[in-house]
């Protein structure tokens, strides 16, 4: 009966994430069809397991006690079946009953923020946690990525205003952040949460940031740009501004490297947009 019921919380949790869309809260849509399949075969399973206890039922009504055998091994697993049910159960509560969390600031300033430059040649690479930019040359050989990353800038050096949008925002970062000397004060504008950097020296620089999945909330990151606001504006972090200015690039001191960033020029406070994450497309 436990082991139906807790198929029957997997499934109906899997198809109620698709039907109110907060399925985009884990995973990039892009690979929503995987979790759909696995729903359809949860369904499966837990109809067969309602029929199989149904069976066993009908021979226990069946089956005399005396006549019967009587399986004492079965109840003495009472106690692994007290451990190992709400292992299983957990995760059908929580997803339905605890509030889903929006990642913002709190999560960069708990983890702290760096550029990718740091992680060269430490453990999993397909394991480290993004920051700032974008990098998915891991998911491809050297020659294909190169290939892309050349393709995606000669669609942008093209644009006389490059303006980054829930649908280009990671392919627009990471082609800027490749080659930021062919985007040298051209026009750029985006969208994100304000994140003051304790380490900034300069006050009137600020990040700008979304939160970026690239397969699910697991490989997630924080990216976007530094800015240099105009004189004597104050923003506290999760702000949402759109930003528009040139590009350029600066040594940045906590990063001891070069970045890209921007020169706002004009700029406007903004409301999240109802999807705050942005996803990789291939």
């Amino acid at each position: 009966m436990i082991r139906s019921l807790i198929l029957i919380g997997f499934t109906y949790l899997l198809f109620h994430l698709h039907l109110s869309g907060d399925i985009n809260k884990y995973i990039n849509m892009k690979y929503s069809y995987l979790s759909a399949a696995a729903g359809y075969g949860l369904l499966v399973l837990t109809i067969v397991q309602i029929l199989m206890l149904n069976k066993e039922q009908s021979k226990d009504l069946d089956c005399d006690h005396e006549h019967c055998g009587h399986n004492h091994a079965k109840e003495d697993k009472w106690y692994k079946k007290l451990f190992i049910y709400p292992i299983f159960a957990f995760p059908i509560i929580s997803g339905l009953f605890f509030p889903i969390a929006t990642l913002d600031s709190n999560i960069v300033k708990a983890k702290g923020f760096h550029f990718p430059i740091y992680d060269e040649g430490k453990g999993d690479s397909f394991m480290q946690q993004q920051f700032l930019r974008p990098d998915t040359s891991v998911y491809y050989g050297k020659d294909d990525y190169d290939a892309l990353m050349k393709k995606e800038k000669k669609k942008y050096v093209q644009q006389k205003t490059i303006i980054l949008n829930d649908k280009n925002y990671l392919k627009g970062m990471e082609t800027i952040y490749n080659f930021p000397g062919d985007f040298l004060d051209k026009d750029f504008e985006f969208k994100g949460f304000v994140f003051n950097d304790a380490e900034t020296i300069d006050k009137n620089q600020l990040f700008v940031f979304r939160f970026g999945v690239i397969h699910c909330i697991a490989d997630s990151g924080v990216f976007g740009m530094l800015v240099d606001m105009p004189e004597g504006i104050k923003l506290k972090n999760d702000e949402w501004i759109t930003v528009k200015g040139k590009i350029s690039t600066i040594y940045y001191q906590p990063f001891k490297t070069n970045i890209p960033y921007l020169k706002v020029e004009k700029w406007t406070k903004t409301t999240a947009p109802k999807e705050q994450y942005v996803y990789r497309g291939y």
